[in-house]
C-alpha cells in the first residue's frame, strides 16, 4: 500500500533480490524476486532468469512497476493452462502491497499433472514463499533543495537536515555557503519551519528537483 502525506509518495519495494523453494508432487517451483523500477528493468530480469534456468518447463513472470495509482502490471502464463499461473502470481504480488516488484517462478515439472487448481495454488504458494524471503525498502519522492548559508549556521543547517530524515549532498564555501541537499518531501514543510526558526527568517530554501529514491535501511528487519 501506497503511503501519502500531502502529494507526497513512499511505497515498499524489495531491498534486494530474493528466491525461495517449493515441492509440488515432485514438481520444482523457484520462484526469483527482484527490484525493478522501469519495465525494461523487469523484462531483463525475466530473460535473466530464463537464461539462468533454460531446460526448465516454464517461467512464469509477474510484476509491478510503480507504486499507488500510478501502476503498470503485467503477467503471463508462459504455457501453462490459461489463468493458472501469472493471474494467482499477479494477485499475490499485488496483495503483497510492493511495487518496483518482479517475480518470475521457474517450473520443473516433475512427471505428474497437477490439475488446474493444483497449479493455482502452486503458483501461488510459491510467490508467497519468496516474498515471505524478501526484504521490503521504502521508495519515496525526494525534494531536491539548495540554500546559501553563513558560515555560523552551516553546521546547524546541515544537523537540521539530517534531523528531517534528509543528507547534504554538496557545500561550496566563498563568503557564504551554498548547500546541496535532499529530503523526503513529506518532511519538506517541517524542514522550511524549521529552518524559518532557526534563522529568524533569514534564510530561504529553493527546491530544484523531484526524485523517486530507494531506501534500503527504512524497513530492514
Amino acid at each position: 500500500m501506497s503511503l501519502r502525506s500531502g502529494n507526497a509518495l513512499s511505497y515498499p519495494v524489495p531491498a534486494r533480490p530474493a528466491r525461495a523453494e517449493i515441492r509440488v508432487l515432485n514438481s520444482r517451483f523457484i520462484a526469483c524476486l527482484d527490484y525493478a523500477d522501469t519495465v525494461d528493468s523487469a523484462r531483463s530480469f525475466i530473460q535473466a532468469i530464463r537464461e539462468e534456468y533454460p531446460d526448465a518447463t516454464h517461467h512464469v513472470p509477474a510484476y509491478i512497476i510503480g507504486g499507488g495509482s500510478a501502476r503498470t502490471e503485467y503477467c503471463s502464463d508462459n504455457g501453462e493452462p490459461s489463468g493458472t499461473a501469472g493471474k494467482p502470481l499477479l494477485a499475490v504480488l499485488r496483495g503483497s502491497g510492493l511495487g518496483d516488484a518482479a517475480i518470475v517462478v521457474v517450473r520443473y515439472f516433475g512427471g505428474t499433472l497437477l490439475g488446474t487448481g493444483g497449479l493455482v495454488k502452486a503458483y501461488a504458494e510459491a510467490g508467497k514463499a519468496v516474498l515471505a524471503a524478501a526484504e521490503p525498502a521504502i521508495v519515496r519522492s525526494v525534494a531536491m533543495l539548495e540554500l546559501e548559508a553563513p558560515y555560523r549556521l552551516h553546521e546547524q543547517v546541515g544537523l537540521l537536515c539530517s534531523e528531517c530524515g534528509g543528507k547534504v549532498l554538496e557545500s561550496r564555501f566563498s563568503e557564504a555557503v551554498s548547500m546541496v541537499f535532499e529530503i523526503p518531501e513529506e518532511r519538506e514543510a517541517e524542514f522550511n519551519v524549521r529552518l524559518s526558526a532557526l534563522s529568524g527568517g533569514t534564510l530561504s530554501v529553493r527546491r530544484f528537483g523531484l526524485r523517486l529514491a530507494r531506501d534500503r535501511a527504512a524497513r530492514s528487519r
